[in-house]
């Protein structure tokens, strides 16, 4: 297990605590993940940890049951209003943000963030929030960036940061991007993660937050999108506009620098936003390719009727707007056969691409170590 040194907390200081809580986002290889993790957690876990895997928001989620079989932890769906109960194990539910609240569990069907509800990101900033230096936050296997924002907040509050060890991962970006962007205290296979996870829990509990506890009540950025004065935009515009529904995109600001945010709340990172562009590019280009054919097919029809007859400047005319667009149809064709150059890449050369900028430079004098 690989430690970074954080030099804005230390292992001396106390704060009041209880139980301790931990958030475990995971997307893609998530499910393995959370399985070896889960799997070599002490019967005597006595936390409370919150899972938030990205899943299709029309998905039923067998992902409880599959967890509760993996390890000796109770696992459920969380349930809006619920008091959690140390030493369990609750998982999103398909189609909703996951929140974590001063004694008790929210659920909240806000805006998708970087194109997913639930989000991981919106669980580890509401427990950031909520309970401070207590929180462990974990990043698992994924692609992109899901999750740095949010493990950034935990760091920021006094938090855990913990990242799966990225060659143990089947899709390493995720916990890579975590690493290269928060000074993260923890690295290591799941595995290992999960028969650490109560030390991990007693050593967040000793330190030393920069607000220590804080059971705040703070709307959070999805729950502030659905208030009547949501279109109030802090910040300044980008020259971005939002995939899911066109509006302009602002800069979220100096607390999260490199995310976007819209007028009604949806949510995307730089790398995110880029992926989801690619989407919508493809979905233009299809539709500008089956107008084209549409109307090479018109063209081709009224030159065959001009022919019939015996017109022969409509069937010049017709023949020059067939060539034209078949042509166009062609370029399109040959634009839609090649990959886009991010999503071309191997996962194993992930490392170093996906990177946020600016978000938390680690300290070059701190080092780093080895735990067991």
């Amino acid at each position: 297990m690989t430690e970074a040194a954080n030099p804005h907390t230390t292992e001396d200081a106390r704060h009041d605590g209880g139980h301790g809580v931990v958030v475990v986002g995971a997307s893609a290889g998530g499910v393995e993940a959370l399985r070896r993790l889960i799997g070599a957690l002490e019967p005597e876990f006595d936390a409370v940890m919150f899972v938030v895997l990205h899943l299709p928001t029309n998905a039923h989620s067998a992902l409880p049951d599959i967890l509760a079989r993996a390890g000796p932890v109770p696992v459920q769906h969380a349930i809006d209003g619920l008091a959690p109960t140390p030493g369990h194990i609750y998982v999103a539910p398909p189609d909703v943000h996951l929140m974590v609240r001063p004694g008790r569990m929210q659920l909240v069907r806000g805006p998708t963030e970087n194109g997913h509800r639930p989000a991981i990101d919106p669980l580890f900033r509401s427990a950031a929030e909520s309970y401070g230096s207590q929180v462990v936050g974990v990043v698992l296997s994924g692609v992109l960036d899901d999750g740095t924002h949010g493990l950034l907040a935990v760091a920021r509050r006094g938090g855990l940061a913990v990242a799966q060890s990225p060659d143990d991962a089947l899709y390493p970006s995720m916990p890579q991007s975590a690493i290269d962007n928060v000074a993260v205290d923890v690295v290591a296979p799941a595995a290992e993660l999960g028969a650490a996870m109560t030390q991990l829990v007693r050593r967040a509990s000793r330190r030393s937050g920069a607000r220590g506890v804080v059971h705040e009540e703070r709307l959070d950025d999805v729950e502030a999108a659905l208030q009547p004065d949501a279109l109030e935009m802090p910040g300044r515009p980008s020259r971005f506009t939002c995939p899911d529904c066109g509006g302009s995109l602002w800069d979220a600001g100096a607390d999260e620098p490199g995310k976007f945010r819209c007028r009604v709340g949806h949510c995307w990172t730089t790398l995110g936003l880029l992926e989801r562009q690619a989407d919508t590019l493809e979905a233009a280009l299809w539709t500008a390719l089956r107008t084209l054919s549409e109307r090479a097919d018109l063209a081709r029809r009224m030159r065959d009727d001009a022919m019939a007859h015996d017109h022969r400047h409509g069937q010049r005319l017709f023949e020059r707007q067939l060539e034209e667009y078949e042509s166009k149809a062609q370029l399109l064709r040959e634009v839609l056969a090649t990959a886009e150059p991010i999503t071309a890449l191997r996962e194993a050369e992930h490392a170093g691409v996906f990177r946020t900028t600016d978000i938390a430079p680690q300290d070059p004098d701190s080092g780093n170590g080895s735990a067991a």
